[in-house]
């Protein structure tokens, strides 16, 4: 057996033993052991893409339940285009396991084709990384790529600090099998175990020692992994609770839907300044909330890694797991969010039933709201996270997603399929219409690639609608500077990828559009002049109504 062979063979068996069961493959003539590897071990699926960014992407959404999962390429220009999503990867703690291959080092420094330096490649991006050799026919060859992969893997699924990891690969010709299956020492194992097993017991939880104050809150963020923990401590300590769409906690007697609006009225921001607030997760979405929490006399921080969010440096003490209290009988400081979210909300849902036409807001709304138990939503960044934080109802049966490690438009598209493969239940994305472009080379799916139930709604607003929320929008040259409208037929980029499309034109065509199997583009356009105007009234609305019940 020639040893760039061996050593795939190695490394995949090792992969499947430490519970990779998917792996992302971008085809190419360096990586071909690899690839070869991967398509005789029946452990793990194979997805095979053309773009390397979005087969990137996908591996992310595949791991975004937590098991690692690997993506391949080839030497080069390909290597660059993964980085993306392993930033993503990175700054969301998503274990991604990266495997480059490249030139043997004879070639690298030479001007040889598609050769460029690979080595540590991802910086400091990565929670691991290693230049794994020219792989040698020599004995004690296979203990050290089995203890380095399971060494890998276990640095892409610490529960304290998960992230991606790299190995790259230096590969000598031959590339594929020689017809020998015979080395210098045993290349199998028995059993299914790992070469190394590492167990990593979770943190204990400790009781919340400080006085609990009646003025305190619980917000959650992206990436909370103990959502349940945090909804429990917000109930016992009567406090409100305010989660963005991806930390999951936003149901329960103390959930707080509207709090951006209500946080952007400075009257009711001032009027409910907090003692204490307990972070879980990394909150970032709205500037009122991170206004809000950057006056709060103390904040403490949930999260067992040294990576701990902290966006307006006001922690002052950092805990490994969701604290504990003692139950407590409700309070006038909850009474008061409780009939504030009741007002806003009625107001808000005053304005956006207004008539059958489907605004951005709405959508979000109506969306969440339509989506049957046990689906996932992948929400996409920019204004659509932002339009289900502000304007969604509860939902404790939806699990709500999002690439908002570093909150790119990219790659949205392959996340989204990547999380609707391992998901048990149907899945939805609800996409901006630059995001759909961005990533559209993600709809290609070759013949002999799976096919989810997803549905991706799609708001084509002719360009990047948020910015009309923001200072640009005054701006002389704003509308191709930052408005950028791209002018195209989005139902017919679907198509022309065999993806079917509906176009809605009412309210009331939504349900029927989610309903059904299989891949389908759901396409809802909408004029960002009106949306930014929209948003303006409901804040008003939400304002007006805080006024008349002081």
């Amino acid at each position: 057996m020639n040893p760039s062979t061996a050593l795939a063979r190695v490394l995949v068996d090792e992969l499947a033993r430490c519970g990779v069961r998917d792996a992302v493959l971008a085809p190419g003539s360096r990586s071909a052991p690899l690839a070869l590897a991967l398509g005789g071990q029946d452990r793990i699926r194979v997805h095979v893409r053309i773009d390397e960014r979005s087969a990137g992407y996908l591996a992310l959404g595949l791991a975004t339940n937590g098991r690692p999962t690997a993506v391949v390429c080839t030497s080069g220009t390909a290597t660059a285009n993964l980085f993306p999503a392993v930033l993503e990867a990175s700054y969301a703690g998503v274990p991604l396991i990266v495997l480059t291959a490249d030139r043997p080092p004879e070639l690298r420094g030479t001007g040889a084709n598609q050769t460029v330096d690979q080595v540590g490649l991802y910086g400091g991006a990565t929670r691991f990384t290693a230049d794994v050799g020219v792989p040698e026919q020599r004995p004690g060859a296979v203990r050290f790529w089995r203890s380095l992969t399971a060494r890998a893997v276990a640095a892409a699924t610490d529960r304290r600090d998960p992230g991606p990891v790299h190995l790259n690969l230096p590969l000598r010709e031959p590339l594929v099998p020689d017809g020998d299956d015979s080395w210098v020492e045993h290349i199998q194992l028995d059993g299914a175990e790992p070469w190394t097993v590492v167990h990593a017991e979770p943190a204990p939880a400790r009781p919340l020692t400080d006085p609990v104050p009646e003025r305190g809150a619980v917000v959650v963020g992206h990436g909370a992994t103990e959502p349940a923990a945090a909804r429990r401590l917000a109930e016992n300590c009567g406090w409100p609770m305010l989660s963005e769409p991806t930390g999951n906690a936003r149901s329960g007697p103390n959930a707080i839907a509207t709090y951006p609006l209500l946080l952007a009225d400075p009257g009711f921001a001032a009027d409910m300044r907090v003692d204490l607030v307990v972070v879980v997760g990394k909150p970032g979405l709205s500037r009122s909330l991170l206004g809000w929490l950057g006056q709060a006399h103390r904040v403490v921080v949930v999260d067992p890694s040294s990576r701990w969010a902290d966006p307006v440096r006001r922690a002052s003490l950092v805990l490994p797991a969701v604290p504990t209290a003692e139950p407590r009988e409700s309070t006038g400081w909850l009474r008061s969010w409780r009939r504030a979210d009741a007002g806003a909300r009625s107001v808000v849902d005053d304005v956006l039933d207004e008539g059958d036409g489907l605004t951005e807001p709405r959508l979000a709304r109506d969306l969440l709201a339509a989506l049957p138990p046990r689906s996932l939503l992948l929400a996409g960044s920019s204004r659509p996270i932002r339009d289900l934080e502000a304007y969604a109802g509860p939902r404790d049966d939806v699990a709500v997603i999002g690439n908002r490690g570093v909150s790119g438009i990219d790659g949205l598209v392959s996340t989204a399929l990547g999380a609707a493969l391992v998901h048990d239940g149907p899945a939805y994305a609800l996409l901006g219409d630059l995001a759909f472009l961005h990533d559209h080379n993600g709809l290609v799916l070759g013949p002999g690639e799976i096919r989810p139930d997803l549905r991706l709604v799609v708001v084509d607003n002719d360009g990047g609608g948020i910015f009309s929320t923001l200072p640009p929008a005054s701006q002389p040259g704003f509308d191709r500077l930052f408005g950028t409208p791209h002018g195209l037929d989005l139902a017919a980029v679907a198509t022309a990828a065999g993806w079917p499309c509906d176009v809605l034109a009412t309210a009331g065509d939504l349900p029927l559009a989610l309903a059904g199997t299989g891949p389908r583009v759901v396409l809802v356009r909408t004029r960002r002049d009106d949306t930014a105007a929209l948003h303006l009234r409901l804040q008003q609305a939400v304002t007006d109504a805080l006024r008349d019940s002081a």
